[in-house]
């Protein structure tokens, strides 16, 4: 079968769809019931392969979609999104790079080497022939790279949207859904919640809570992506951890580009948030609380506090200090000091016992010099954070920070190699050895020894590979530590906690499918077969591709 192809570049979609012609969205729900009218044929001399059209085909959703995505859990979440929504149209989601059709392409902007792994797959994909759709940050923040030229591009707050983008992109259209979410005017915190999903991990559910910041760091890209914060109303955030906990989910993960701040563009708070949240986790469910800035939770100290002491809470909080210079910070745009930052880490370890605080650090920011850096030294050997990460400062395009004085590469690298020497210099875990420890079990090493498991603070136990222990609360003896993780054995008798919730979906299934009726698969290979076999007219279907998406 011929594929169309398509020289010009479209700004948006709406150039070859027009308004009155039906979305994926409109056309999931118009029928409970399809009969396509068939004209038989005689003839044999197509059927080749009845259950399989051809790899060239460009009937949108029977094509093999790869999807990969770097950077944050926001992205992360962003790119379940958009695999739940491929595959509930009829896409196979793969992992196998080679066997797919199309490459969704999901990126991060934050550093230098993650938009040059970005842009390698690119031309990977180039070379490989495959149709490519780019998604995340970088093809947001600037479309008009010459590399990007002539390529799809979703946009982050168009991922509701990918299946048109992929659709027309199979077709040989080059499409960019850049826009933002509003509402009378107002700027949405992203596409809708309830949207199909695909967890990477069927036990663990991203939820975005806000997009965007009120900070204008010199050194950060992801601002020109994500723009100005944007935050979910609570009742909505509220359902969608409902709904997880449903799916048999026993771990979430808020997160944003700061948690913090959640809430002051919609009249409302993090804590206000979290209170709403812990009504609703199960017992032996737990929640993780994303990265903060300074600045906003200074001001809910005291509630943070009582939070983070909730049983189903975590005891964790990620909070980037990136220098101890209060003139370096200055410099970042940073809005505190590091006084404020140290007034938040040491009334939370006071409030909260045992608390874990990660934080971020960067080294060699323009104009930092050797006492600043030293500055950063002293406050890492005082507080021995158990999480630390290290970050070489790379200029990215369009930032204030790329226009300054720059400190020398070879400087910039012995300062973080001199960091990450005194962070090895301490074992934040030797102390914990003999200590009885109730740990959730949610998934497995990366060289399949063990499983991972977190305590109440958030800290990685590794424990024995039992297949009932996933996803349940064990009791184990901490017996070995390492730098970034301690060894349980379980307790002979201690009983393997359930958590009150529903048995989890499969690696790969689909979340959020339940007011969508399946047809057989027996069906849904007859219309394949009659597809490929060319014995009726696919445009003649009431509705463009409903042969993939079914009801």
């Amino acid at each position: 079968m011929p594929s169309a192809s398509c020289d010009t570049l479209l700004d948006d979609i709406e150039d070859i769809v027009s308004q009155e012609d039906s979305k994926p969205q409109d056309r999931h729900f118009a029928r409970k019931q399809v009969v396509p009218k068939v004209r038989r044929r005689n003839t044999q001399k197509y059927l080749q392969d009845e259950n399989s059209p051809p790899s060239d085909s460009t009937i949108p959703g029977i094509q093999k979609i790869w999807i990969r995505t770097w950077g944050c859990s926001h992205n992360n979440s962003d790119g379940e999104y958009m695999a739940g929504q491929l595959a509930a149209y009829g896409y196979k989601i793969t992992e196998n790079a080679s066997d797919a059709d199309l490459w969704l392409l999901n990126s991060c902007t934050v550093k230098n080497p993650a938009e040059d792994h970005f842009r390698n797959s690119i031309k990977k994909a180039q070379e490989e022939n495959k149709k490519i759709v780019l998604a995340g940050c970088v093809p947001q923040a600037q479309p008009r790279q010459d590399y990007l030229k002539g390529l799809s591009i979703i946009g982050v707050q168009q991922i509701d949207r990918v299946v048109e983008v992929v659709e027309e992109t199979i077709k040989g259209h080059s499409v960019r859904l850049l826009g933002q979410k509003k509402d009378n005017g107002k700027r949405l915190g992203g596409a809708r919640l309830d949207l199909p999903k695909i967890r990477k991990n069927p036990l663990i559910e991203i939820i975005s809570i806000n997009t965007g910041c009120l900070n204008a760091c010199t050194y950060c890209k992801t601002k020109h992506a994500r723009g100005n914060l944007a935050s979910y109303p609570i009742d909505e955030l509220v359902d969608r951890a409902k709904q997880s906990f449903q799916e048999g989910v026993c771990e979430i993960w808020l997160t944003s580009e700061d948690t913090g701040a959640y809430g002051r563009d919609i009249g409302t708070s993090l804590p206000a948030l979290l209170w709403k949240l812990v009504e609703v986790i199960p017992e032996g469910a737990m929640l993780r609380l994303g990265m903060t800035n300074p600045p906003y939770i200074l001001e809910h100290l005291e509630e943070m506090a009582k939070i983070l002491n909730h049983p189903r809470v975590y005891a964790f909080l990620h909070i980037p200090v990136q220098s101890a210079s209060d003139t370096v910070l200055m410099d970042m745009k940073r809005e505190y000091c590091v006084a404020d930052f140290k007034r938040v880490v040491d009334f939370l370890k006071d409030k909260v016992p045992g608390i874990t605080i990660a934080t971020d650090i960067i080294c060699g920011f323009p104009g930092e010099t050797d006492q600043d850096f030293q500055e950063t030294v002293k406050l890492v050997e005082e507080y021995k954070f158990p999480s630390l990460f290290i970050n070489q400062f790379y200029p990215r395009p369009g930032t204030p920070a790329a226009k300054m004085e720059q400190v020398p590469a070879q400087v910039k690298k012995q300062r973080t190699k001199d960091l990450s020497r005194v962070f090895h210099s301490y074992n934040p875990y030797d102390h914990k050895i003999g200590e009885r420890q109730q740990v959730l079990v949610t998934e497995e090493s990366f060289d399949s020894k063990f499983y991972v498991a977190h305590n109440r603070f958030y800290e990685q136990v590794l424990v024995p590979k039992n297949p009932t222990f996933m996803g349940k609360m064990v009791e184990v003896d901490i017996y070995e530590s390492g730098k970034h993780f301690m060894k349980g054995q379980p307790v002979s008798d201690a009983k393997v906690y359930t958590p009150s919730i529903s048995k989890p979906l499969a690696k790969g299934e689909v979340s959020g499918l339940t007011e969508v009726l399946i047809l057989s698969d027996r069906l849904k290979s007859e219309l394949e077969r009659c597809i490929f076999a060319d014995a009726y007219s696919f445009a003649s279907l009431p509705m463009k591709g409903i042969s993939y998406f079914f009801f």
